[in-house]
């Protein structure tokens, strides 16, 4: 899978994606709301390492999810 964060505008949010390995949307979500039913993509147990790789993921960089 594949994470990428995206820059919101004026009263836009920014959002993360998660892509699977045909860089299909799997998931979008807000960087400030967690992630919820983290275990439909194989993430459970992993909130905290994912909340850190988000914070230091730089806007616009599409980066291999390797948690």
């Amino acid at each position: 899978m594949y994470i990428i964060k995206v820059k919101g505008k004026a009263r836009i949010p920014d959002y993360i994606q998660i892509r699977d390995q045909n860089f299909v949307l799997v998931a979008y979500f807000r960087t400030d709301r967690p992630l919820k039913r983290m275990d439909k993509f194989g993430l459970e147990g992993k909130h905290e390492e994912l909340k850190a790789l988000i914070s230091s993921l730089p806007y616009g960089k599409l980066k291999k999810l390797e948690l």
